[in-house]
């Protein structure tokens, strides 16, 4: 295990990908020695279920530890008890408890409407199962405030929840802020930093609008300088993330989870330049 904690983040293949695209995510991703891999999961359907299920499989046959995503919004108590079924034979290490997005459209369930609502329910069914959770250094955009947010947060924490993901953010004072607030309210879990590599000004754009993350200055120079040509940006997102993520470590946080995107020759780019910072 790695001090501080680094892990990985990666998503199934698009539907009209082979599932076994995966593997070459998975190799690619071979010599960083992550603490664990985190799966992500859809908004609910059974395909979702058994698609992160089976990806978690994958990443358990690598030797690598696995959290599997799970979203809770349009799922009812059997369907949270399939996931977790699926999730044992998996072999994962861990669950994250989500809320999950809205989608348009779609009339949620009405059983789990928060993920403190889930995650009291993985802790009651599986008491001995990881629960991860994710926290909104700039605030979730639906909250008022990020004290709110924060209110929210010890509640998910005191529902079981013990290990804590933070969502993308561009500017590691925001992330220090956050966490100090939060150690102020006696939440004391570990809590790592979510670090997503700039590759694309306009994947940056639409996500830190949909995630109301700010773009500091000094990544928006780098944007307006290079967005018109990819591989020159993905050099100075690679060079912008290996920095945030140095800066963080020297600050002492308690890990850095980063969001490869399914892009493997970034993030190992990335942790050739950070792994000195970890031991």
């Amino acid at each position: 295990m790695h001090s501080p904690l680094f892990s990985l983040e990666v998503f199934p293949p698009k539907r009209t990908s082979p599932v076994g695209t995966i593997y070459d995510t998975l190799d690619g991703l071979q010599g960083l020695d992550p603490d664990f891999i985190s799966v992500t999961y859809g908004t609910g359907r059974s395909s979702d279920r058994t698609l992160t299920a089976r990806i978690a499989h994958t990443v358990s046959e690598y030797g690598i530890p696995c959290v599997a995503h799970l979203t809770a919004q349009y799922l009812n108590k059997d369907d949270v008890d399939q996931a977790l079924d699926m999730f044992d034979e998996a072999k994962v290490s861990g669950v994250l408890a989500l809320r999950g997005d809205r989608v348009e459209g779609a009339e949620p369930a009405g059983v789990f409407e928060h993920a403190s609502d889930l995650a009291a329910y993985i802790r009651e069914e599986r008491p001995n199962l990881k629960i991860y959770g994710a926290c909104y250094p700039e605030k979730h955009p639906q909250s008022a405030t990020l004290e709110d947010d924060i209110d929210n947060l010890k509640k998910k924490v005191d529902a079981g929840v013990t290990h804590l993901i933070s969502q993308l953010f561009y500017d590691n004072e925001d992330f220090l802020r956050f966490l100090d607030k939060v150690r102020a309210v006696g939440i004391e879990i570990p809590i790592e930093a979510g670090i997503m590599p700039v590759m694309n000004a306009k994947s940056v754009r639409r996500m830190a609008g949909i995630c109301q993350s700010r773009v500091p200055e000094k990544l928006e120079v780098m944007l307006d300088k290079w967005g018109g040509d990819n591989a020159v940006l993905k050099e100075a997102g690679i060079a912008y993330a290996s920095e945030q993520i140095s800066d963080l470590v020297a600050r002492g946080v308690d890990g850095v989870h980063l969001y490869t995107m399914n892009h493997p020759c970034v993030s190992r780019r990335i942790w050739s330049n950070v792994k000195p910072f970890f031991v």
